[in-house]
């Protein structure tokens, strides 16, 4: 029976990228099961209060979606056997950065994937990854060279 792995994409969610992945790695037939977080940027801030109630102060509100949002993101990451974290370039990812390191402290397998401008400040985080990669197209070769052993596009130049 062949394994299915588990990849959860965690990161920025005003691009598509995540389905980018998704897509292509379907159309190799990747045996990949994908997770994330919610992407419905609104649900995701409000949850909490939608949920329990309305806070008048901020820092409740936020911290009420927060530890909803936690829920999930704490359970998927555990389960996963990659973990991809996405830096986007219009935000910054916070979140991303806070679940590369929980990834980090529970030994998963990371790729982190961002542009050649966030080198510098991602160096930490590119540190803690077992590869960094700056397309989306990169991230499903890797997942599927470690899946499958196949090294799209290669030839041996021996």
């Amino acid at each position: 029976m062949e394994r299915t792995w588990n990849v959860y994409l965690s990161g920025e969610i005003h691009t598509d990228w995540r389905s980018e992945i998704e897509d292509e790695a379907k159309h190799r037939g990747l045996p990949i099961r994908f997770s994330g977080p919610v992407t419905d940027h609104p649900a995701s801030d409000d949850c909490g209060v939608a949920i329990t109630g309305a806070e008048d102060n901020k820092f409740w509100h936020d911290r009420k979606g927060a530890q909803v949002n936690a829920i999930r993101t704490q359970t998927l990451i555990k389960d996963a056997d990659v973990v991809v974290v996405r830096f986007g370039e219009k935000y910054r990812q916070w979140n991303a950065a806070f679940d590369a390191g929980y990834a980090a402290a529970l030994g998963k397998a990371i790729i982190v994937n961002h542009d050649e401008s966030l080198t510098h400040p991602l160096k930490e985080v590119d540190a803690a990854a077992l590869a960094v990669a700056e397309t989306p197209a990169q991230i499903v070769d890797i997942l599927d060279y470690v899946i499958t052993g196949r090294l799209a596009g290669y030839t041996d130049k021996r």
